[in-house]
C-alpha cells in the first residue's frame, strides 16, 4: 500500500499511523482477490470535498458486494478528517479502501493521502482523445477493487496517447470511462447512459446540480457508439478532471466544445470554488 507519493501518515480502522506501517499482509486473501471497495476524493484548502457523499457511496458499494463490516458513515468521515489534519494536507487526493474479511469485525478500512494529479490546463481548452474498449463492469454501482479489465483498458488508453477508454457494452452503447462518467449534449440537454448501467459518480452528481440550476435538461438514454458524432459535443466528469470536453474517440472527431458546455465548465468551476466542499440539495437556494 505504501507509495512514494504518500504523506507521512495513513489511517487504519480510524487510527492514524506512520506511513511505514501501511502494509497489507500477503495472507490477506480478500485483498488479493479484490474483495473490497474504494473511493477517491479531493481535498482543497484543507477541506475534503463531498465527504459524506463519498462515505455513503463506499458503504453502498460494500452492500452491493455483500461485504460486511462494522463501520458507519460518520466514522469514515471522521477518520478522513483526522488524517487530513494530521498530514496538514491542504491540497491532495484521499484514497479510501474497505477490504472485506470472513467476519464483519475483521474488515479493514485504509485511508491514504496522495499528491494530486490534475490534468494539464490546455486539455480543458482543446479537449481530450479517448479510445473505446468493449467491456461492461459486473457491478455498475459498486467501486470494487476487482479492476483488472478496467486497468488494462486504461493502460491501453495511455499507450495510445489517450486520456481514458470509453467502455462499450454488448449492444454497442457507451457506458462510461474507466475512471470517468460520460455525457453527450445537444443545445441545453445533457444525455447520460441510463443510471442503472453506470457508476453514479459524485462529481457527476454535482455537475448535474449545477447544470439544472443553469436550465439544462437531463435525458437518460442508451448512447450508441456509432452516433456520438451526431451530438453537439461530449464530455467526461471525475473527481480530478472536473469537466473535460472530448475532442475525439478512436478515429471519430467530435464537434468543437459548444458555448453551452464552456458555460457549464465555468459555472462548475465557480461552484467548486464557493461550495465549501458541501453538496447542497438545491443550488438555487444556496
Amino acid at each position: 500500500m505504501k507509495s512514494p507519493d504518500a504523506f507521512p501518515y495513513f489511517s487504519r480502522n480510524g487510527e492514524t499511523l506512520p506511513a511505514e506501517q501501511a502494509l497489507v499482509p500477503l495472507s490477506d486473501i480478500a485483498y488479493s482477490y479484490g474483495f473490497g471497495v474504494y473511493e477517491s476524493l479531493r481535498v482543497a484548502g484543507g477541506i475534503p470535498y463531498f465527504l459524506s457523499d463519498h462515505a455513503e457511496r463506499l458503504l453502498s458499494s460494500a452492500e452491493i458486494l455483500g461485504l460486511e463490516h462494522a463501520l458507519t458513515q460518520d466514522f469514515i468521515a471522521a477518520a478522513v478528517r483526522a488524517l487530513v489534519e494530521k498530514n496538514a494536507a491542504k491540497e491532495c487526493n484521499v484514497k479510501i479502501l474497505l477490504v472485506g474479511a470472513k467476519r464483519a469485525e475483521d474488515a479493514t478500512l485504509y485511508i491514504q493521502c496522495l499528491n494530486p494529479l490534475y490534468p494539464d490546463k490546455k486539455i480543458y481548452r482543446d479537449g481530450v482523445h479517448c479510445i473505446s474498449v468493449e467491456y461492461e463492469r459486473p457491478f455498475p454501482h459498486a467501486k470494487s477493487l476487482s479492476m483488472l479489465r478496467s486497468y488494462l483498458a486504461y493502460r491501453d488508453a495511455k499507450n495510445a496517447g489517450a486520456y481514458d477508454a470509453l467502455l462499450i457494452d454488448g449492444e454497442g452503447c457507451v457506458r462510461e470511462g474507466t475512471r470517468t462518467n460520460f455525457f453527450c449534449m445537444k443545445d441545453k440537454t445533457l444525455y447520460s447512459p441510463p443510471e442503472e448501467k453506470i457508476l453514479l459518480g459524485v462529481t457527476r452528481k454535482a455537475v448535474l446540480k449545477v447544470a439544472a440550476d443553469m436550465g439544462f435538461a437531463l435525458e437518460e438514454r442508451d448512447i450508441k457508439y456509432s452516433d456520438i458524432s451526431h451530438y453537439d459535443g461530449a464530455f467526461l466528469t471525475s473527481t480530478s478532471s472536473k469537466i473535460l470536453p472530448i475532442l475525439s474517440v478512436d478515429d471519430t472527431r467530435m464537434p468543437p466544445p459548444p458555448p453551452d458546455l464552456r458555460q457549464l465548465m465555468e459555472a462548475f468551476g465557480h461552484f467548486l470554488d464557493t461550495c465549501g466542499g458541501i453538496m447542497p440539495d438545491s443550488l438555487g437556494a444556496r
